[in-house]
């Protein structure tokens, strides 16, 4: 392999996992890479089972040591692709987007094209530079596999404007989630610092060295048989913070690869939505807040959860 720089990650094999293709085993890790990607790093000899190279096909085996090394990202031009907006809210400054569940913010490595980034590009030609090419415009983000509500700025000074507001915990962010267990108390607040965790790099965890402050208040909407339903409200942003602060409360997120048991809800990816955001407006001082309904296929497991 070229001698370059390049982010390593690395995984040991459960029994759960075992017997699966290490394409799919990789898929399944909860990071925003295609599998076309990571089959394609496969043939470059950017992944290893306990040092040695593999092939897309290989089998993976309870306890082995798999190693991917993902090169940089590349700074290229991200070009506007004409891909469908759900925008609540635009002006001259900001644009307010509900962002449908799959779809990845900004270009990285494995997604290149198709982000919320190259149609924004589409639709309004001008973004931010503050944050470079690859990541125009984008003040703050949500994963891949959580819906929900974005604001993204059109300038340098809006940009400037709604950074502070983040730092400073002025902006209204309130998710609603699914979560595996019954939460028997009626709110609560989880006041736990959050940084990498140390026994896997790729994931975040509650811990008391290297870390940041971390708030969420959660208010519990609806209970059901071994789930409940609850609204978030974020004091701080960081990382992942609800899937980390849910599974440190034992109440993981549910469909959550990352964070949550394997064996969980028919949902494709973690039940999380950002359903309120509301901040103000860096050019009029105008406090605007917005709500983005449930994505359908999270309206459907509650429908089917209330029957149970």
């Amino acid at each position: 392999m070229e001698n370059t720089l390049f982010e390593r990650f690395d995984w040991t094999v459960d029994a759960a996992d075992a017997g699966e293709r290490i394409d799919k085993f990789i898929t399944l890790q909860g990071e925003e890479w295609s599998r076309s990607q990571i089959q394609a790093w496969i043939k470059e000899g950017r992944v290893s089972v306990g040092g040695e190279t593999v092939k897309s096909n290989y089998k993976v085996s309870r306890d082995d040591e798999v190693t991917l090394r993902v090169p940089p990202p590349r700074e290229l031009a991200i070009q506007p692709e004409n891909i469908p907006l759900d925008i609540l809210y635009e002006d001259a400054d900001v644009v307010v987007v509900n962002k449908p569940r799959g779809l990845v913010v900004h270009p990285a490595p494995g997604h290149y094209t198709g982000t919320l980034v190259n149609a924004l590009l589409h639709h309004c030609k001008d973004l931010s530079g503050i944050n470079g090419v690859l990541r125009p415009g984008i003040v703050h983000r949500i994963d891949k596999d959580t819906s929900g509500l974005l604001v993204v700025a059109k300038n340098d000074r809006a940009h400037v404007g709604l950074a502070e507001q983040l730092k400073e915990h002025t902006v209204n962010r309130k998710y609603v989630a699914i979560v595996h267990g019954v939460i028997p108390h009626e709110m609560g607040t989880i006041d736990a610092p959050i940084g990498r965790d140390p026994k896997n790099r790729q994931q975040m965890a509650v811990v008391f060295e290297n870390s940041k402050p971390a708030v969420t208040h959660f208010v519990v909407l609806e209970r059901f048989k071994d789930y409940t339903l609850v609204e978030c409200k974020l004091e701080t942003g960081r990382t992942h913070q609800i899937r980390v602060h849910m599974k440190y409360i034992e109440h993981p997120l549910a469909g959550d690869p990352k964070y949550g048991p394997k064996k969980t809800l028919e949902i494709d990816g973690q039940a999380l939505h950002a359903k309120t955001l509301g901040f103000t407006h860096p050019r009029t001082g105008e406090y605007l807040e917005f709500d983005a309904p449930l994505p359908q296929e999270m309206v459907s497991v509650l429908e089917w959860l209330r029957l149970q």
